[in-house]
């Protein structure tokens, strides 16, 4: 008797929502989650076509939805994370993003796509520096939503689609991970057309650099200085302290839209990961309200941030015998911490907010509802500290 080996679709069922609806929403699709697309043969997903949370009443099916919402969009990000180098290049990374918009958020949802040339013509020399050793060309993708009239909220997010380091060039054991060195950028993507899904009152620009960190004849060497777009110049002495370079003409042009608020997420430093491992997220700003939605949407989401120092000190240790700024630390220690203030740099915005996502870049063991691979963190958080900055007085 083989009854129990047979494949019976399933079109309806209730889920115990363990008193709330959103969580189970987003433990449902996220749990789900497989990266297998480049395989012959895969499983087909699960598909449950009607629902009923069973302990709480019909009206409450709108936090199953947003739950929903939330896990999508941050499996998107998983999307964008786990594909191969060769599958999300500058290029193809655009190429997504448009598809996505085109599909599901062409009325609400507007891309541009800035190329190399205009990149040279902000005078982006910090951003180019980075790109400047790969074939693969640079771009820096705008995505803007706009469902409020006040000032835009910016998200920043680093997208190097690989890092080898450069001519300061990485081990090669484990280096095919940093095909996730776009994490940030692939977090405020999935966060930015969740908040569109979930049609938040809120103005939202989003900036995502993108480029390919190569060693060649012609990429930047160690000792290089290079100028970047506020007029700073910068002294690289670590071509693998490149996230901080493209970040850094990107703040500056964030400034441009005159925002609110401006927060950059990339996984930027291994000194985070060593800090506080993978259960939490780094934030630094220089704002206590921004600060305080940031914490609240991640205890909201479960997936939380942490406060670091943006003390002065740690500034000091970023001087040049030759350029205006280094762009690593004169001491081995604290080193998100210098990065963090090396970005302080480049934003004039007063309420600003760095997230160093490296020790979250894949999945932990404590959190059975992501599988092995690539996170997605903190795209949920980012939703939910959104939906509290755009109810914010």
């Amino acid at each position: 008797k083989q009854w129990y080996q047979r494949r019976v679709p399933i079109t309806a069922g209730e889920v115990d929502s363990a008193g709330s609806g959103k969580a189970a929403g987003e433990a449902a699709q996220l749990a789900l989650y497989t990266y297998d697309i480049l395989k012959a043969k895969r499983k087909e997903a699960p598909k449950l076509l009607q629902c009923k949370l069973m302990d709480l009443p019909d009206a409450c099916v709108n936090d199953w939805e947003d739950g929903i919402i939330n896990a999508k969009s941050q499996n998107l990000a998983r999307h964008l994370m786990e594909s191969p180098a060769n599958y999300m290049t500058p290029t193809l990374f655009v190429d997504a993003i448009k598809s996505k918009v085109n599909e599901e958020h062409a009325d609400t949802v507007t891309v541009v796509v800035r190329d190399k040339d205009w990149i040279t013509e902000k005078k982006m020399g910090s951003f180019l520096s980075v790109a400047k050793g790969s074939e693969e060309p640079p771009f820096l993708l705008e995505i803007h939503y706009k469902n409020a009239d006040t000032p835009p909220i910016c998200l920043v997010g680093k997208g190097v689609t690989f890092d080898t380091g450069g001519i300061s060039i990485k081990p090669s054991k484990g280096m095919d991970a940093m095909r996730a060195d776009m994490g940030g950028a692939a977090c405020v993507a999935g966060a930015t057309l969740g908040a569109a899904s979930l049609n938040l009152p809120i103005n939202l620009i989003t900036l995502i650099p993108l480029c390919e960190n190569m060693p060649s004849g012609s990429a930047t060497k160690p000792g290089d200085v290079v100028t970047a777009m506020n007029g700073k110049t910068i002294q690289v002495d670590n071509t693998d302290a490149e996230g901080r370079l493209i970040l850094a003409d990107t703040l500056t042009y964030a400034d441009t839209f005159e925002p609110s608020h401006v927060v950059d997420m990339a996984t930027l430093t291994g000194a985070m990961a060593v800090a506080l491992g993978g259960e939490c997220v780094g934030a630094y700003s220089s704002c206590d309200q921004l600060w305080d939605s940031l914490e609240r949407g991640g205890y909201n989401s479960g997936d939380r941030f942490w406060r670091m120092p943006l003390f002065k000190e740690y500034g000091d240790l970023l001087k040049s015998p030759t350029a205006d700024i280094n762009n690593i630390s004169a001491s081995p220690y604290g080193g998100s911490i210098t990065a963090a203030k090396f970005l302080q740099n480049f934003i004039k915005c007063k309420s600003w907010a760095h997230l160093d996502i490296a020790g979250v870049m894949d999945s932990t063991d404590s959190m059975s509802y992501l599988p092995k691979g690539m996170s997605g963190r903190p795209t949920r958080s980012i939703i939910e500290a959104l939906r509290l900055l755009s109810v914010e007085k």
